[in-house]
């Protein structure tokens, strides 16, 4: 799944948002909706899945963080448009 699709899902951008702030276990992230677990972690591994988010185990948690270069296909191509976009040109 390529990074558009990942943060499509508005769930799935309050997920990146929480981890804008740092590393999050597993349950920190989990605890902030209300949805399921299992619901969270298929979230969460589209979010990895696409390079977004990486996860490391620490005994039995999971932690997880948002990838160094996360959005670099999405700000590349925010890049082109700008530069393509009529309203620079001004």
């Amino acid at each position: 799944m390529d990074q558009f699709l990942a943060v499509a899902d508005p769930t799935r951008r309050l997920i990146i948002q929480t981890l804008s702030g740092g590393e999050r276990s597993f349950g920190d992230i989990a605890g902030q909706f209300d949805i399921s677990r299992p619901a969270v972690s298929q979230h969460l591994k589209v979010l990895r899945e696409a390079g977004v988010v990486t996860v490391r185990r620490d005994a039995q948690r999971r932690i997880y963080a948002l990838h160094e270069s996360a959005f670099t296909d999405i700000d590349d191509w925010l890049r082109r448009v700008r530069y393509l976009s009529p309203a620079t040109a001004q």
